[in-house]
C-alpha cells in the first residue's frame, strides 16, 4: 500500500509526522501505533530467557520430541514410497485396473508407511529414554550416552530375536551412535 495514497481505513500517513517522534526517512515503516526509537531495539542475536541455574543449550528431554517427531515422519515417507512401488508392481502383476487398481495403491501406500513409521518411532522412543535414563543417572550429558543409548536400543529391540541377533542389533546400535 502507498503511503500518499487513502489506506484502506482512511488516510494514510506522511512519511516523516514529527508527531509520531520516530525517525523516519523515504522507506522506513511508519504506524501510528509506535510511539518509541527504532534504534533501541537490538537486532544483533537471539536473546532467550532461562531460569536460574539452566543450561543454556537444550537438553536431551528437549531434543527426544524433535528426534522421535522426526523419525516418525521419515519412517512413514519411507514406508509410503515402498508401498508405492510396491503396490504398482502387484497392481499391474494382478491386471487390476481404476478404482480397484487404485484403492489397493491406497492400501499399499498406507500399510507401508504405517509400519515404517511404528517401526522408526518404537527405534527412537527406546533412543531417547535410554539417553534421558543415562543422562539423569550419571549427571552428565557426553558421547559416552549416546553411545550408551545406541548400544541398549539394539540389544532391546533385537533381544526377542535371540542372544546372537541381540547382540547383532546391539552391535549396529553401537555402529549408528558412532
Amino acid at each position: 500500500m502507498d503511503r500518499q495514497s487513502a489506506g484502506y481505513f482512511g488516510a494514510a500517513y506522511p512519511a516523516i509526522d514529527p508527531s509520531f517522534q520516530i525517525p523516519g526517512g523515504q522507506n522506513a515503516p511508519v504506524s501510528p501505533y509506535l510511539n518509541f526509537d527504532p534504534a533501541y531495539i537490538n537486532a544483533g542475536g537471539p536473546e532467550w530467557i532461562f531460569p536460574e541455574g539452566a543450561s543454556r543449550q537444550r537438553g536431551r528431554f528437549e531434543l527426544a520430541f524433535s528426534q522421535i517427531g522426526g523419525s516418525v515422519m521419515i519412517g512413514a515417507a519411507f514406508g509410503g514410497v515402498t508401498g508405492f512401488y510396491r503396490g504398482l508392481r502387484e497392481t499391474s502383476l494382478a491386471g487390476h485396473t481404476g478404482s480397484v487398481r487404485r484403492t489397493q495403491m491406497l492400501n499399499f501406500i498406507t500399510k507401508g508407511g504405517a509400519g515404517s513409521a511404528n517401526v522408526l518411532g518404537v527405534i527412537a522412543v527406546m533412543y531417547s529414554g535410554f539417553g534421558v535414563l543415562l543422562s539423569f543417572a550419571r549427571g552428565a550429558d557426553d558421547e559416552l550416552n549416546t553411545l550408551a543409548a545406541g548400544t541398549l536400543t539394539g540389544l532391546l529391540y533385537k533381544s526377542s530375536s535371540g542372544l546372537r541377533k541381540c547382540m547383532m542389533g546391539g552391535g549396529v546400535g553401537l555402529g549408528l551412535a558412532a
